[in-house]
């Protein structure tokens, strides 16, 4: 079978559509949710400040704005099918992608080339891409934009295999608690479980991207999805930490094979600005 070849051109152009679509247009189901959210907040204070984030995603679509003045980091989740073949640099045609992208929008530009020394790129690049190579002949490319914010509550806590996953809900009640305000809440919380503790760290960030409405398919993290998602709903933080019952929108588990003597439990605190989006070549 010939293989397919997709240009690094089509790439790029891809990313940075990608990039304009996350900027100013939040995914299919979050708005909706976020309105039966408001229906339901008991709190004068978390019913104003669901308005505002109501208002703010009308806007942003209408006038073409930035979702959120922290544009964030570009992820890049890429899915390569075995049977196809990039012509020249995916790295590169991807980081031209989010550059042009980010130039050609206005939008702002927060990374910097060393953690310590903190020199702004210009670019907002490099983006942060993760590949995984899978069957066919499809390139499927998800553009996620994280802000800062959200990304300095992220957690990971190695548990021991023998801990319950009543511990797990209590641990990650105590993380959004102690976060408070600073992920911009209603969360979009992903939670990733078991690998090792750079692959639950990623599953967290990829958990997200499933889709508003969807349930875990195994009936047990369904469970804990809900159970977890109840427990975060009573902690009392509310909308942007201003108090009542919507501090978290949507929780979703990616659970991944691990080592006998480990329980690597990580968490993604997505803001209510849940900005992705994806397109297959």
């Amino acid at each position: 079978m010939a293989r397919k070849v997709i240009s690094s051109e089509r790439v790029s152009e891809t990313v940075a559509e990608l990039v304009r679509r996350a900027s100013f247009t939040l995914p299919d189901g979050v708005d909706e949710l976020i309105g039966e959210m408001l229906k339901r907040e008991v709190s004068g204070a978390g019913r104003a400040a669901l308005s505002v984030l109501a208002e703010n995603s009308a806007i942003a679509e209408r006038e073409r704005l930035p979702l959120c003045q922290d544009c964030g980091v570009a992820v890049v989740f890429m899915e390569i099918g075995d049977g196809v073949t990039i012509e020249g640099s995916p790295v590169d045609a991807v980081n031209r992608g989010v550059e042009e992208a980010y130039r050609a929008h206005n939008l702002r530009k927060s990374l910097v080339d060393d953690p310590f020394r903190r020199h702004n790129t210009g670019t907002n690049t490099p983006a942060m891409i993760h590949a995984e190579f899978v069957p066919g002949d499809r390139l499927g490319i998800t553009v996620y934009l994280k802000g800062g914010g959200s990304e300095n509550r992220s957690a990971l806590r190695m548990f021991r295999p023998t801990d319950p996953p009543e511990d797990v809900i209590e641990y990650i009640a105590e993380t959004v608690i102690a976060a408070g305000p600073d992920p911009c809440p209603p969360l979009f919380l992903g939670v990733g479980i078991g690998g090792t503790a750079d692959v639950a760290m990623v599953n967290a960030k990829k958990a997200v991207l499933r889709g508003v409405g969807t349930r875990h398919p195994d009936p047990f993290y369904a469970d804990l999805e809900m159970r977890i998602h109840a427990r975060l709903n009573n902690t009392g933080v509310g909308p942007l930490g201003f108090g009542g019952s919507g501090t978290v929108a949507e929780v979703y588990i990616a659970a991944a094979p691990t080592h006998i003597a480990t329980l690597p439990v990580a968490l993604n605190l997505n803001c209510h600005s849940l900005r992705y989006a994806g397109a297959e070549l």
